[in-house]
């Protein structure tokens, strides 16, 4: 066979060079999405302008959920715990994983990867066993009171999840329990690709571990940071299984977030068009706050 001959043989296709090939390879990937995740968001944003109780007939109200929404006090207070939650499950993790990090790069730890694995295991366990693993720690008779009341602090202890002064931030240290050890292992890799060589000349200028820190490890996970950030406010907004096994909700409202609101109108209260629209704020509030700290992270780069 000639070369010119085996040349025409192995050239593509026109089908294969055509202008929307690449759109259907990937077309499976889409229809899969477009199942799974856009027709169930389009049926929740219909579901949303009927008064519905779930079965039987419905009555259009057009936006008239989602106008009760702003006067609604529960689903104000449910929001508010959520933005609360934010604090716990993201900012805190962040500071101190941040701290964590730059220890173990700097200390060069023996066990590393030990230590790694320690800090991570929360990740890994199911949400709801940790759940009630803290419900029993929380617990009036539980670890916690036991360990305050050895060292002499009694008048601290308490029924932490039947507090409402306390219930919320007792939920909320669990959050920053599971999230530190996923927000310090992703700022640990980013450290990872900083050059010896910065540190090192920078320590023959005179700089000192928090100047090291400042002037070449924060700048330099600038991007780990993001994501981190994007990672663990998606968990806080839509906490559920934590608040449904610890407090479910209560006591009152104080632990109530929009997840467990979308459960309790749908399922207890028989209001599914009401859920429906508490589940479409909720999205849009995510898809807004992770919108707007990308584009900080992407600006600061």
């Amino acid at each position: 066979m000639s070369f010119t001959a085996r040349k025409r043989r192995e050239a593509p296709s026109a089908v294969v060079r055509g202008r929307f090939t690449p759109y259907l390879y990937l077309l499976p990937a889409f229809l899969v999405y477009a199942a799974f995740l856009l027709y169930p968001l389009m049926r929740a944003a219909q579901f949303s302008l009927y008064d519905w109780p779930g079965f039987g007939p419905s009555t259009f109200v057009g936006l008239g959920n989602y106008v009760d929404l702003l006067s609604d006090r529960r689903f104000l207070a449910a929001i508010s715990h959520a933005l609360i939650l934010i604090i716990f499950y993201s900012i805190l993790p962040l500071v101190v994983g941040l701290v964590l990090a730059a220890i173990l790069r700097r200390g060069k730890v023996r066990g590393l990867a030990f230590f790694r694995v320690v800090i991570f295991m929360p990740q890994v366990i199911a949400l709801v066993v940790v759940a009630v693993a803290w419900y029993q720690i929380y617990a009036p008779n539980g670890f916690l009171n036991r360990a305050l009341s050895a060292i002499g602090l009694d008048e601290l202890t308490r029924g932490w999840l039947g507090d409402p002064n306390f219930a919320l931030p007792a939920v909320g240290m669990v959050g920053f329990w599971l999230q530190t050890g996923l927000v310090m292992l992703l700022l640990l890799a980013g450290m990872g690709r900083i050059p010896n060589d910065l540190y090192e000349a920078a320590r023959l200028d005179g700089a000192g571990p928090v100047s090291e820190f400042f002037a070449i490890t924060l700048p330099s996970v600038k991007a780990e940071i993001t994501t981190a950030l994007v990672l663990t406010i998606i968990a806080a907004l839509k906490t559920f299984d934590l608040v449904y096994v610890t407090t479910g909700g209560g006591p009152g409202t104080a632990t109530t977030v929009p997840s467990y609101e979308v459960y309790n109108r749908a399922f207890n209260l028989k209001e599914v068009g009401s859920a429906s629209a508490v589940a479409v704020v909720l999205t849009v509030l995510v898809f807004l706050i992770n919108v707007v700290v990308s584009r900080i992270g992407e600006e600061k780069r």
